[in-house]
């Protein structure tokens, strides 16, 4: 019987926490559980969340965060004994991209996801380095709220790994019902975060489809971008060896 897991993994302090384990790829073998998680930003996690944190055995954090958001609200304590990476996504200003009402919104957000995968190629190619090390597992991907950043990343790891676009959206859509707690933290503590941006804070499963259809259009394919952006055959080769199973579904 194939090991399985829960894909959410629940924290005091951390919102949208979640392993990108279980789904079929390349061969119908399955991405390996407790490998690579996702998750909002770990500057929460408390003291109250270092045993569930230590019984994942993570030996890596990426941060995509850029410098201004770790300088104002911190990264995951030294206290965790992790390797910690703040490896930047670059991209355009949000709150700068107006987002008028006729904005087909999913449209608005793979434009974005876009934006990193171009601006910001250089964070999410040492991103996937890392990823692809069997050394570094198991891996935590993170930004702010474990959303856009991790989200382009994760899709971009999991379609290598040969798991399918629909399954690649439904994944990332999972986040919508993840940000709740996020965003009703958010609200009570920092609501200028939220109070008129709230079009960034859903996760609309067609948005994911469009950026992978874009870059494909781009590139020709999704391991086409990650060679154009410095992968090699070897990475590649090791991301698919030690984060997929043996055997098949």
């Amino acid at each position: 019987m194939a090991e399985s897991f829960s894909r959410n993994v629940p924290f005091a302090k951390a919102y949208n926490f979640r392993d990108v384990g279980g789904y079929t790829g390349l061969d119908g073998r399955l991405v390996r559980w407790r490998r690579l998680f996702r998750a909002d930003s770990l500057h929460r996690l408390n003291a109250e969340d270092a045993e569930a944190f230590a019984a994942l055995g993570v030996r890596t954090v990426i941060d995509l965060r850029r410098p201004h958001e770790v300088e104002k609200f911190g990264r995951v304590s030294e206290d965790h004994g992790v390797e910690y990476h703040n490896l930047v996504v670059k991209h355009v200003d949000w709150e700068q991209v107006e987002h008028p009402e006729d904005t087909l919104h999913e449209r608005w957000l793979a434009d974005r996801y876009l934006n990193f995968a171009e601006d910001g190629h250089e964070g999410i190619a040492e991103s996937l380095r890392l990823i692809a090390s069997p050394e570094a597992a198991p891996v935590v991907v993170h930004c702010m709220a474990g959303k856009d950043r991790t989200g382009t990343v994760c899709a971009l790891t999991l379609s290598l790994l040969g798991v399918s676009d629909d399954d690649i959206a439904a994944d990332y859509a999972l986040t919508t019902e993840a940000m709740r707690p996020l965003t009703e933290y958010l609200l009570r503590t920092a609501p200028e975060a939220i109070n008129g941006n709230e079009h960034m804070f859903d996760s609309p499963a067609e948005a994911m489809q469009l950026f992978l259809n874009d870059l494909r259009a781009l590139h020709g394919s999704i391991e086409a971008y990650v060679k154009d952006i410095g992968l090699t055959d070897g990475e590649l080769a090791s991301l698919r060896s030690h984060l997929l199973t043996d055997k098949t579904a």
